[in-house]
């Protein structure tokens, strides 16, 4: 009998940021850990997200036995929904984390057909042959889990986003002592999270963040706003308790906030006295210095609540001076221009802002060096696999493992597709799976690929030029056109009039590819295409896409 092998599919997030997705696979048995999204990078011109590939999954859906969540962040389980149509199999997740996946289910009208099991960090879970258990840690969202996989060749230790908090406000912290257990009897690999891989040192306390946010909102003369992610259920507690000590009543503006609270406080993760909150359109009721309001927008979304405060279309609420704004979180990469126009927009209208760059009032819910370290210190494992970031990331925490004493060929370095595989004789990086990113634009799943993206570039830098031209089937004689119609581009320039040369191209073109010529509308078409692109290229340097509308009638 060949000997069984057990192997580890990343298939997303190793090599970027998001899209976190991995298999774990013995013999005829898979688990899947996470299914997560990644929003749109600039290029991605009217992508909603972008999900990883789930060929792989498709393929062996049989042989699926759970998928397994770590917490509720979008990057962990935004795509859930979309693999759920393609595997019949149970969800595992922690309180919290399903009452986000639950709501997400409802809105696609997927809850009744799919099983959705609660674990707890304290209750083992059997997936033959793989016995699971569930690690607590500490992250920016509550009620987040490492996972502990028990497999014939050994223990994989998947620590999931985490950080090392010794107070936590949420009170939720890592479970060192219980990893520690783990390398005392054997891990076979650490599969650890690189997000952070770049800071040194440790996180910023949480008290530190409260005390920060304590001085500016006491201070502060009028309505506090506080823009966040709406999962940072922990900073919403820390705000709140604020708000009761300074003598204010808080509401909550935007869905997904209103969402995430609602669920906190059913679930006990937040607690706030109903007497403290207030409805949005009850905010002109009281004294300006009585008021917080918390929602969303922190990173520039367009149509988010604080985006149209700061544009002055909100219904409810109009900025003005002695406002302070608050944006408590990190600035995410790509949306650096979007959050700084919201902050002018915001202080145009006389608000005070307050943000990352001037004011410590964000915490990571990432591990730093030294916690990634002690993270290594504790488990001890046989292999260390970098997972959860870029290929920058996933270099510096491989050499930070070699630091603690892993061996280099025992530091696996992989990539999204690249199967690591462990048998008798060891780990190594073996073949690779397909992957890749599924572009969702609206209810297109997959639709949107290179050529359609580089298309929606090309008409947002050049705009297009369409050539309307119809011919008699029977002369071959031009009965309408050529008409030139454009958007985002201009013909009319001082060295020239660029329609009427245009139209001149076209009709060179038709006197070139006479009646007689095979296929001339096919190759009309084309020249046309080509012509003017070169056309436009050569007196005004500019590259519109082409259109050309050639019928015969």
């Amino acid at each position: 009998m060949a000997e069984l092998k057990l192997r580890i599919i990343p298939l997303g997030g190793l090599g970027e940021i998001g899209l976190n997705m991995m298999a774990i696979e013995y013999g005829p048995n898979i688990i899947v850990i996470d299914a997560g999204l990644m929003f749109p990078e600039e290029y991605m011109l009217g992508v909603d997200y972008v999900i990883p590939d789930m060929e792989y999954i498709r393929l062996h859906r049989s042989r699926v036995r759970g998928i397994l969540l770590t917490h509720g962040h979008e990057d962990h389980i935004g795509a859930l929904p979309h693999l759920l149509r393609e595997v019949n199999a149970p969800v595992y997740g922690t309180a919290f984390t399903l009452a986000l996946v639950r709501h997400k289910l409802e809105e696609r009208d997927m809850l009744a057909t799919s099983k959705l099991v609660t674990i707890s960090p304290d209750a083992p879970l059997l997936l033959d042959p793989f016995e699971i258990e569930f690690i607590r840690v500490n992250h920016s969202v509550v009620d987040g889990v490492g996972i502990a996989v028990k497999t014939p060749l050994g223990v994989l230790l998947h620590t999931g986003d985490f950080k090392i908090s010794y107070n936590p406000i949420d009170g939720m912290v890592t479970d060192l002592n219980r990893f520690a257990e783990f390398g005392q009897k054997g891990v076979l690999a650490l599969l650890s999270d690189s997000t952070n891989v770049e800071n040194e040192g440790y996180t910023i306390p949480d008290q530190q963040i409260g005390e920060n946010l304590r001085k500016i909102i006491t201070r502060s003369r009028g309505r506090v706003i506080v823009a966040l992610f709406a999962s940072s259920i922990s900073r919403i507690q820390q705000i709140v308790s604020i708000a009761l000590e300074s003598g204010r009543r808080i509401a909550f503006n935007g869905r997904s906030i209103e969402i995430t609270t609602r669920i906190a406080k059913e679930l006990g993760f937040l607690k706030l006295d109903p007497e403290m909150e207030m409805e949005i359109d009850e905010v002109g009721d009281l004294p300006d210095d009585e008021v917080v309001i918390i929602t969303t927008g922190s990173q520039g979304e367009p149509m988010s609540a604080l985006a149209r405060m700061a544009s002055g279309i909100h219904k409810q609420l109009k900025v003005r001076e002695h406002d302070t704004v608050i944006l408590s979180s990190k600035f995410i990469p790509g949306n650096e221009k979007a959050i700084a126009k919201i902050i002018n927009n915001l202080c145009r209208r006389g608000a005070a802002v307050v943000y990352e760059k001037i004011s410590q009032i964000h915490v990571s819910g990432h591990a730093f060096r030294e916690e990634l370290k002690l993270m290594i210190q504790l488990t001890r494992p046989k292999y260390f696999i970098p997972i959860h970031g870029e290929y920058r990331h996933l270099i510096l925490h491989a050499r930070l493992a070699q630091e603690m004493g892993i061996d280099p060929a025992r530091a696996l370095l992989a990539e999204n597709g690249e199967i690591l595989e462990f048998d008798g004789r060891g780990g190594r990086i073996s073949e690779s799976v397909g992957t890749g990113r599924i572009l969702v634009d609206g209810k297109g799943i997959g639709d949107v690929g290179r050529s359609i993206l580089k298309e929606r570039r090309a008409l947002s830098e050049d705009g297009f030029v369409a050539v309307t031209l119809a011919f008699d089937e029977e002369t071959g004689i031009i009965v309408f056109g050529p008409e030139i119609v454009s958007k985002g581009f201009v013909f009319e320039t001082e060295t020239g009039h660029l329609l009427e040369d245009a139209i001149c191209v076209i009709l060179e073109i038709v006197e070139e590819i006479g009646p007689d010529v095979p296929d001339r509308i096919t190759r009309i078409r084309s020249r046309i295409q080509m012509d003017l692109r070169k056309y436009f290229t050569f007196t005004i340097r500019r590259k519109p896409l082409i259109l050309p509308f050639v019928l015969e009638v």
